[in-house]
């Protein structure tokens, strides 16, 4: 007897919710393409529910709420997170395809982590004070005050979404916001599953609502161009930030953007070599290269381009590609066929442009289970100009092209020849080098020797079509709360 799939539905004030109009869609393995789930389909009446029901949370209990209060109940979303934990892996490998031990050491605890951070940094956040001397010499009392922005649009991307989505709702909510979130349509499991968190750990009803579809002519586009969200922020590819700002440009709404990349790493002849060939392993093919901080293009130094060239080629050849439970594993499939015909697309075109094929270049063969997941080969490329797409457009997939340079201002001006501006990484032993290159690179965050460290109080963002806004800490601030001044005569 076959039973049937689960029927992931929308999560609106406090309770579970299926669409009025029946619609679904399936949420599909990239691991071998069998139906995880059918995934009710939001259309007008839902999204309207969940923003009214978003509004009515806004102004009753939660918006009377003391920000302890507030990170109390973040902290109990958190342990309720570990409580579940198992829950959790099993939905995110579900939907992407990642390996099990890359959830369990990476996604899930930092999905957690991320509700405890801003539960307590806003907790404990110093406010601005001014004493204005006046003409009458009695002077004025200046004092900052931060209300919640109101009700927030969050529009998750599919790579690391229990991650990314927390990363998000952790400073809203600890800053007294209500939100509706939209998550990926290829990977809705475990923010269905937060919803039912929520409610389980005491976020009172209609705070957190999640709202599932796609994005254009469906929940993503009924969302941002709501009247009633205040507020959006997204992470994903730049041309979709575009389309929601000019959404969000109807009744003047703020945006906060973490999009696309195309990132650098700058590799001297005076680094650790091996090191840097290990970093640059994971920030290339980590997650199936399926990372927005992922560096896809590589300038090394004439003096060892040889042997870094061999070293990550090594390296790549010996990622073990299969089951996510295998604790062998280190590299998934990409999270769709779609999305795997336009990386191989990126594949021939270097092929077509002329690239030395290092290693890679096509679909692996894992057998006949495994045959209907969207696999794909970790490949490296060199040869290849700055003009051609492979090298100036975002792939987003596991590959990178190298190329040799021959002294510092070169490799700069290579690395900033770009749209984009997100990260950058820098190997080098030269202390004084890095801090003169570091603030000379157009990126939001350059990480020298390392990649994928970061203090979560620092800003986060990209420069030019990789984003608006920062986020982190004290940043994330200032575009989940408006500040006010109140001013006494004294």
């Amino acid at each position: 007897m076959t039973v049937p799939p689960a029927t992931l539905r929308h999560h609106i004030d406090g309770g579970p919710v299926t669409s009025g109009t029946q619609r679904t869609f399936e949420n599909r393995s990239p691991v071998d393409g069998s139906l995880v789930s059918l995934v009710a389909e939001a259309g007008a009446d839902e999204v309207d529910a969940a923003v009214a029901a978003a509004k009515r949370a806004l102004r009753g209990p939660w918006g009377g709420l003391s920000v302890a209060d507030r990170g109390k109940l973040l902290h109990a979303v958190a342990d309720e997170i570990d409580r579940r934990f198992e829950d959790f892996v099993a939905a995110e490998v579900a939907d992407t395809g990642m390996p099990e031990s890359f959830a369990r050491t990476v996604v899930i605890p930092r999905g957690a982590a991320n509700l405890r951070f801003f539960a307590d940094f806003v907790r404990n956040l110093p406010a601005d004070t001014f004493h204005l001397e006046t003409p009458d010499g009695a002077g004025a009392l200046n004092y900052v005050v931060r209300a919640p922005k109101g009700v927030i649009a969050v529009i998750c991307p599919w790579n690391l979404p229990l991650l990314l989505t927390t990363w998000k709702l952790g400073p809203a909510l600890a800053c007294g916001n209500t939100v509706v979130v939209k998550p990926s349509e290829e990977t809705p499991s475990s923010t269905a599953l937060l919803g039912e968190v929520m409610r389980a750990a005491g976020i009172p009803d209609g705070v957190v609502n999640v709202v599932h579809g796609l994005g254009p002519d469906s929940a993503g586009e009924l969302l941002t161009r709501h009247p009633g969200i205040d507020a959006i922020t997204f992470t994903g590819e730049s041309a979709t930030g575009e389309a929601i700002m000019k959404a969000a440009a109807v009744g003047v709404r703020d945006v906060s953007f973490e999009l696309g990349g195309k990132n650098p790493g700058i590799v001297f002849a005076d680094c650790n070599l091996e090191k840097a060939i290990e970093e640059t392993t994971r920030s290339t093919f980590a997650n199936s290269g399926q990372i927005c901080l992922a560096t896809e293009r590589l300038y090394v130094e004439r003096a060892v381009f040889d042997a870094f060239v061999e070293g990550l080629a090594a390296s790549a050849r010996a990622l073990k590609l299969g089951e996510p439970k295998d604790p062998q594993t280190r590299m998934g499939p990409l999270i769709s066929h779609s999305h795997r015909d336009k990386v191989m697309g990126y594949y021939e075109s270097a092929r077509t442009g002329g690239a030395e094929i290092v290693t890679g270049g096509g679909i692996p063969d894992l057998g006949p289970a495994l045959a209907g997941g969207s696999w794909i080969e970790p490949t490296i490329w060199t040869g290849l100009g700055e003009d051609s797409p492979v090298v100036h457009e975002e792939i987003f997939g596991p590959c990178c092209h190298i190329r040799p340079f021959d002294d510092p201002d070169e490799a700069v001006a290579l690395a900033n020849d770009t749209d984009y501006g997100l990260a950058c990484t820098l190997w080098t032993e030269n202390a004084s080098r890095a801090h003169r290159l570091g603030r000379r690179i157009d990126a939001g965050i350059v990480w020298v020797n390392c990649w994928f460290l970061r203090d979560l109080r620092t800003p986060f963002g990209g420069a030019k079509r990789s984003g608006i806004g920062r986020e982190g800490g004290a940043n994330s601030l200032e575009f989940y709360t408006e500040t006010r001044n109140v001013c006494i005569k004294l």
